[in-house]
């Protein structure tokens, strides 16, 4: 036994992994690292489980709109030879007042006419472009169909399956998969429960299920609110002051525990804590 009385404690600090795109920022504030003027678009939290891991966590960092895409369902991607298929949440950290989210159309459509509007561009006057403001929480079930806008710091918890349909790319020389991706989209617009608001000092449940479970935790209070059943859980911190068995845990990290009750914050701390259903 620990000192806690919890027993053996499974510790594992993941992998980060920086990932470079054209529409990142070299402007990464300087609290989750020096990247020595790199255009990062993404910050990966790798679980040495690899592909087996059932969740992945990312950081991403915003100066142009990523591609407009959508991603398939359980049984689509197994159909395909994926694992698993991919949903999806986002929660905005940092917005510039013009910032967006497109999540959804405006109007419902239908296939044939998402493909022209693919091929010709006017698919971007079709997405429902929604303001984004810091603390949103925005939930896309599989067929969403998505894109994020320049000007965002967001943290984004999904299904750990590299698989992800572009429909549209402003032009930039990469594959779109106009073929499967309609095949599963939701030609429709967008509405989902577990949308919401988060401020920092919530401590509350921000999605419980199908696919996984995510909590936002703030400050002491948030030990009430910790499972006490063991699991593969991972621990973001969105800021200073988080712990985990004693281990100071940084923004810009993540640590894969089997007991949440390791976890302390100090009052004005907050985090993320997310595990599989």
């Amino acid at each position: 036994m620990d000192e806690s009385g919890h027993g053996r404690i499974m510790l594992v600090r993941t992998r980060t992994r920086i990932v470079e795109k054209p529409w990142g920022r070299i402007d990464v504030p300087a609290t989750f690292g020096n990247f020595k003027g790199r255009r990062v678009g993404e910050i990966w939290f790798e679980d040495p489980a690899g592909d087996d891991a059932p969740l992945m966590v990312k950081f991403l960092f915003t100066s142009e709109r990523l591609s407009i895409q959508v991603h398939p369902d359980d049984a689509a991607a197994q159909r395909a030879g994926y694992p698993r298929g991919k949903e999806e949440c986002w929660l905005i950290l940092s917005a510039d007042p013009d910032a967006e989210l497109g999540v959804g159309l405006k109007a419902k459509s239908d296939a044939e006419t998402l493909r022209r509007a693919a091929l010709d561009g006017s698919i971007e006057d079709m997405i429902d472009w929604r303001h984004a403001n810091v603390g949103d929480f925005v939930y896309n079930p599989a067929g969403t169909i998505h894109a994020i806008g320049p000007g965002l710091v967001l943290v984004e918890v999904q299904q750990n399956v590299d698989c992800t349909y572009r429909l549209y790319d402003y032009g930039r020389p990469r594959e779109l998969h106009l073929d499967a991706g309609l095949a599963v989209a939701v030609p429709e617009p967008h509405s989902d429960p577990r949308d919401t608001r988060v401020d920092k000092s919530d401590n509350c449940e921000l999605v419980g299920g199908p696919h996984f479970h995510l909590l936002h935790l703030s400050g002491s209070g948030a030990d009430a609110l910790l499972p006490q059943e063991k699991n593969r859980f991972s621990f973001v911190p969105l800021s200073a002051g988080c712990t985990a068995a004693g281990e100071e845990v940084r923004l810009g990290e993540c640590v894969i525990l089997d007991d949440a009750r390791i976890i302390a914050l100090a009052p004005d701390a907050r985090a993320l804590l997310c595990w599989p259903t």
